[in-house]
């Protein structure tokens, strides 16, 4: 018995006159002949390739070791698929014929391409399914919120104006969600495409530091942005796209950071030709990332922790979504951060240098780019990071000097019941106090707790006993000093 009688594969062995002399076990049994193989000639199994003659057989078949898609056929003359090779054998002087069955794996490959094909239609449903879902709901919300600024352009009682910048905030808190998952869905579907033009690249940065200032600095924190020198006045590039990724950037400093700074820095890092790269740094003094959650910050859906999501909002399609129109403009994203004292964001793209009139511009090859990923960034130098860890040690005199500023702020906005700042500079004084005596601490935990209420008497007896015990905290010291 052959060693190849009991294979999987089929073996076939037929001489110069094309008759068939041997057939193992899986010829036999897929070709049903059974014990009756031997003797047929090699036509009936190949009748497209090989043809009876008075010679033996004629044929065009290429002989050798290349495997070819053949069509076998069983002694019913139905037929299936397969992989064979044919090469002469002078060992066994004559043909030698392996070939495999591949009609399941045909059927599986249908099947397979099949299965694609569906889940290309249902993402595209989907896709446009969330397409049109958020442009119907910006009709609405729309519609609230120019109802809403008009009312509240008219109202006299400041209980209901309030309430009405609650809703109008609520309405542009909707709207962006509506056009992250608008993006999200466009770069999913692999639709989306950068709208590339000529436009004055500082005025854009003066619209993005006007869109923020504002808010940071009434949260009591200090904004910085740099553009140096030697980035070009005009670029060439998607204007809209990179205002997003830097509003979504500094969106997320100003929510996480209640102490300190946040800084904008964009410095021009290489040119080739007509096309520069420009890198952007953005830092901020808040609260920080865990080493090991650093990762899913650029992930779909995902937020650091769970309490992130409670306590400050969002869907977690933000940075992914900065994440894409970074890579999308030839450039790469990275950060660095340490819990409680800060996070960087670095990002590089690739632009055309406007200045030289060019309205267009070409990507370099991806082994041609920089990669700004290893560089070391650093919210600080040495000194402002001492200067940041004074302010956030209760009881030095950069955080004394730091926590009165905040608390006489607190009292503006108690006095004028504007609770919502008041929270916001309730945060900044909880994270200044953080290590004070354990009197100081419970007067920060009923301050809080009156401000959250709206409690008027409350936040103020509060806030007068928290100044009592941070007085009698500072005699104590003067006393130790003396001594």
């Amino acid at each position: 018995m052959l060693p190849v009688e009991n294979s999987l594969e089929m073996f076939l062995l037929f001489d110069k006159s094309g008759i068939i002399f041997y057939a193992n076990g899986a010829a036999r049994d897929r070709l049903e002949y059974g014990n009756g193989m031997c003797g047929n000639h090699i036509s009936s199994i190949f009748p497209n390739e090989f043809h009876k003659t008075e010679e033996g057989f004629s044929t065009e078949y290429g002989f050798g070791t290349q495997t070819q898609n053949l069509t076998a056929y069983r002694k019913n003359l139905t037929c299936f698929p397969v992989e064979a090779r044919i090469t002469w054998e002078e060992e066994c002087a004559g043909y030698l014929c392996m070939a495999n069955d591949i009609l399941e794996k045909e059927h599986l490959s249908q099947e397979v391409e099949r299965v694609k094909q569906e889940a290309e239609q249902a993402l595209q449903v989907r896709s446009e399914f969330v397409a049109n879902v958020t442009h119907e709901l910006r009709t609405p919300v729309n519609g609230i919120l120019g109802n809403v600024m008009e009312l509240a352009g008219k109202e006299e009682d400041e209980h209901k104006r309030k309430t009405l910048q609650l809703i109008e905030r609520c309405c542009g808190d909707m709207n962006r969600l509506i056009n992250n998952i608008l993006d999200f869905s466009k770069l999913e579907a692999g639709k989306f495409v950068l709208e590339t033009r000529r436009f004055h690249f500082r005025n854009m940065v003066d619209y993005v530091r006007g869109n923020h200032q504002n808010k940071i600095t009434e949260k009591g924190l200090d904004f910085f942005v740099t553009v140096s020198p030697q980035v070009p006045e005009y670029i060439v590039g998607d204007e809209l796209k990179i205002v997003q990724i830097l509003n979504n950037l500094l969106s997320n400093a100003q929510k996480f950071t209640h102490v300190g700074k946040i800084s904008l820095e964009i410095l021009k890092t290489a040119q080739i030709k007509n096309t520069v790269e420009l890198y952007f740094l953005v830092m901020d003094t808040g609260i920080g990332v865990e080493k090991e959650n650093l990762d899913k910050l650029f992930q779909a859906f995902t937020q650091v922790d769970a309490s992130i999501s409670r306590k400050y909002g969002g869907t977690g399609l933000g940075l992914n979504i900065t994440k894409q129109f970074v890579e999308m403009m030839g450039g790469s994203i990275s950060v660095e951060s340490q819990k409680n004292k800060g996070t960087t964001f670095a990002f590089s793209i690739w632009v055309g240098d406007g200045d030289t009139g060019a309205e267009e511009y070409t990507l370099p090859d991806a082994s041609v780019r920089k990669s700004n990923a290893g560089l070391s960034i650093t919210a600080a130098d040495t000194q402002e990071e001492a200067d940041s860890d004074a302010m956030r040690t209760f009881g030095t005199s950069e955080n004394a000097e730091l926590l009165e500023k905040t608390l006489s702020k607190m009292v503006l906005c108690i006095e004028m019941e504007n609770w919502e700042k008041a929270e916001g500079f309730m945060e900044t004084v909880r994270q200044l106090m953080e290590g004070a005596p354990r009197d100081a601490a419970r007067s920060v935990l009923r301050l809080k707790m009156a401000v959250q209420k709206e409690n008027y008497e409350k936040a103020i007896a509060s806030l007068e006993e928290l100044k009592a015990n941070m007085e009698l905290k500072a005699e104590e010291g003067d006393t130790a000093d003396g001594l």
